[in-house]
């Protein structure tokens, strides 16, 4: 068949879809027939759910033909249930009875019992996507990229996206002020716990992003949601005639608990709020915020991590993030306050870091912690060193990450934020020998691998069961796309912050 006769049928089609709608056309490149029972292996020992990347038929004449996003956008392909997250094979099967299902209602009639045929007919496609206003190619390449739209204008993409983040992350918030906590898209399933670690760093996300697109009316609802939380989320105490404020993690079963890291968030979100609003009128809570971390400190340095709600000790360490997180808190604190008292424990934390080789574990928080720290103290080598380890020696492991991981640009736009300054203090020297050039290299390519592999763009969205409520949020394709809020947070936050450097 001829290309002309072949796109005849669809500009009929077109001629009388409306302007504005979405529209994905696809055409297929390559084919390869296996027998139904060898895709079936294959699927059981892959080791990530929806990480299949291929069209499936059941017939040779593509009648039950499924593109890759039509199987993910339903879950055709389902993990076992002993499958978790991360961890071992996904066991994944086909769900027949679904897929018939579907393919009666798309196509009127199924005339044979997909179960039952000895071959499928896997394929891989070409093609563009239409929002009614701009047609973009998309990627067909065998990357994780694949089957979005290629990056043509960066700047105008990422900026496009980080807006619609906005809106997403703003209509998160209920009329009370509480989140709609997430989504797994794939399951048409709204998730039903809550976490406070994450409650106040998808408000400090949203503060960043509000900032960032200018519309400081949604500070209004970012409020609320601050306000929600000091009122469920947190425990009033005393001590010496001083009014401590602690986050609490309510717990379903087994006693509540209180987090350093959630503590940490707490007093970024209400200094974050105070920055870009100007409004003081959480000064107060935020400083029982912060009486309260001498509660969690060690004679050391080191920081007891999970405290009982009696301020008892219940473990001195859970997860490395801590530290960083509530040192980064503290310095962001004193840059509002100027308060001597939180300047000693923002470097009282560092030293206690830099003694104990912190740079070795590669996480974002602690990058964050020593670039705000050098805002405070621009030419200690010693905080300079931390930095430059915590990034450097993990270089080949984010060139390499095949999957979207928002807190490794988090990483990057600290430590390249970081080697800028300390250029400009002239501490060359400390660089000599690390790969700047690299550096940047791997910090361009990441943001835009997190944009295109990470974020509800509308040619996926378009096939889950509600396109326009996840357009703007982002997602983990591992764990039936889990849209929660905290993954807004670490994408948003990422992205904005290599926008506002670059651009």
């Amino acid at each position: 068949m001829s290309f002309k006769r072949a796109w005849e049928p669809i500009e009929g089609l077109l001629a009388k879809a409306p302007q504005n709608v979405w529209i994905r056309i696809e055409v297929i490149h390559s084919v390869q027939r296996k027998r139904r029972a060898q895709l079936e292996r294959i699927l059981h020992e892959m080791t990530r759910m929806n990480y299949w990347r291929q069209g499936v038929s059941f017939d040779a004449d593509f009648k039950t033909a499924l593109l890759e996003m039509e199987i993910n956008g339903h879950e055709f392909f389902k993990p076992g249930k002993g499958h978790v997250v991360g961890k071992g094979r996904s066991e994944s099967w086909i769900d027949y009875q679904q897929v018939t299902k579907y393919l009666r209602r798309r196509n009127g009639q199924l005339s044979f019992d997909i179960e039952s045929s000895e071959y499928v007919w896997l394929f891989t496609t070409s093609g563009i996507f239409s929002d009614g206003e701009q047609i973009w190619v998309l990627n067909d390449t065998e990357t994780a990229e694949k089957g979005v739209r290629r990056l043509e204008n960066p700047k105008k993409e990422l900026q496009s996206h980080l807006v619609a983040g906005e809106t997403f992350l703003t209509w998160q918030i209920k009329e009370d002020g509480k989140f709609i906590y997430g989504y797994y898209p794939g399951l048409q399933r709204i998730l039903s716990n809550y976490n406070s670690v994450r409650h106040f760093p998808s408000v400090y996300a949203l503060l960043e992003v509000i900032d960032f697109t200018g519309n400081y009316e949604d500070t209004r609802r970012a409020k609320k949601a601050l306000q929600w939380g000091i009122d469920h989320l947190t425990l009033n105490h005393q001590h010496e005639k001083k009014p401590l404020l602690f986050v609490v993690e309510k717990r379903k079963q087994g006693t509540d608990e209180i987090k350093l890291g959630a503590q940490a968030m707490l007093i970024l979100a209400l200094c974050k709020y105070q920055e870009v609003t100007k409004d003081a009128s959480f000064l107060r809570r935020l400083m029982e915020a912060f009486n309260a971390v001498v509660f969690f400190r060690q004679k050391s340095g080191r920081y007891n991590h999970v405290l009982n709600t009696d301020l008892t000790v219940k473990d001195e360490f859970r997860i490395i993030y801590y530290e960083g997180e509530i040192t980064f808190a503290l310095a962001r604190l004193y840059e509002l306050t100027q308060d001597e008292q939180v300047l000693k424990m923002v470097k009282q934390s560092l030293d206690f870091m830099v003694d104990n080789d912190y740079g070795k574990y590669h996480d974002h928080w602690i990058s964050y912690a020593v670039n705000e720290a050098l805002q405070i103290f621009p030419n200690n080598r010693e905080y300079m060193k931390l930095g430059l380890k915590n990034v450097f020696s993990h270089l080949d492991f984010i060139a390499k990450r095949d999957t979207s991981y928002p807190t490794l640009l988090e990483l990057m736009n600290a430590a390249v934020k970081m080697t800028d300054i300390i250029k400009l203090t002239g501490n060359d020297d400390l660089l000599e020998t690390y790969d700047l050039i690299r550096l940047r290299r791997i910090w361009k390519y990441r943001a835009e691998y997190e944009l295109a592999t990470g974020s509800f763009q509308p040619e996926l969205a378009m096939y889950f069961y509600a396109p326009y409520k996840f357009v703007g949020g982002f997602f983990a394709r591992h764990d039936h796309f889990r849209t929660r809020i905290d993954d807004c947070e670490h994408f948003l936050s990422g992205l904005i912050n290599y926008y506002n450097y670059t651009y």
